[in-house]
């Protein structure tokens, strides 16, 4: 098998590239990362210096493919499957344009607060986490329009740009909750989580939602 994925079970970004895999039934080897054992994570730093996942590492061509959008058009390039996750032209580029809304409209705004969670009591940001939480309502009212007349992200097809709405909106339901304020954003979530890939990728994941830092109280 020449297919080897870096990644761990909790990270939203491989939550993304294990669904493109899942999806079209990808042979890979998983290889889950323990950032906190010093081995593990200067074998990482060895195949991408920046030392995040996921890494795809491609023995049979002799690449190594990091970030998870230009992993999975690696895949629909080199092992395509019945899903196309990038369509030729135009569409194509909507496809991409909403797959980078979601990483950097949603996810990282996400991530602000997650990351806030994370640091010393007398090192957080309260203004940059009102920041990020201002720019996640704008991001479910125009989630919100457009799912007025889509079934996925871009339609009828299931694309590129609903692997990365996945994990976006899983995480940014636990900060931001939105079933009640935005009724078709929840029903999308709904769809994306009755998916087969999807259901096994959060039940992988199951063990490790302990990790999830939840927000402090008082």
């Amino acid at each position: 098998m020449s297919l080897t994925l870096h990644y761990h079970p909790l990270s939203s970004y491989c939550w993304k590239t294990l669904i493109a895999l899942y999806e079209n039934d990808t042979p890979f080897t998983p290889h889950v990362v323990n950032l906190g054992d010093e081995a593990e994570r200067a074998a990482l730093l060895k195949l991408w210096p920046i030392g995040k996942f996921p890494v795809l590492q491609d023995d049979a061509r002799s690449e190594v493919v990091p970030e998870s959008s230009i992993v999975i058009a690696y895949l629909d390039r080199y092992y395509p499957g019945s899903i196309r996750f990038i369509p030729d032209g135009d569409l194509g580029l909507q496809v991409r344009l909403r797959d980078r809304f979601y990483d950097l409209h949603v996810h990282d705004h996400v991530q602000k607060i997650v990351g806030d969670r994370l640091r010393p009591r007398d090192q957080v940001d309260p203004f940059g986490v009102e920041q990020a939480r201002a720019k996640l309502r704008t991001a479910w009212d125009m989630i919100e329009h457009d799912m007025a007349y889509h079934e996925w992200a871009m339609g009828s097809a299931f694309t590129l740009a609903d692997c990365a709405a996945l994990p976006a909106l899983f995480y940014g339901n636990k900060v931001l909750p939105f079933v009640e304020t935005h009724k078709r954003v929840a029903a999308y979530l709904e769809r994306l989580l009755a998916r087969p890939s999807i259901a096994r990728v959060i039940a992988q994941a199951g063990p490790y939602f302990h990790m999830f830092p939840q927000e402090a109280s008082g």
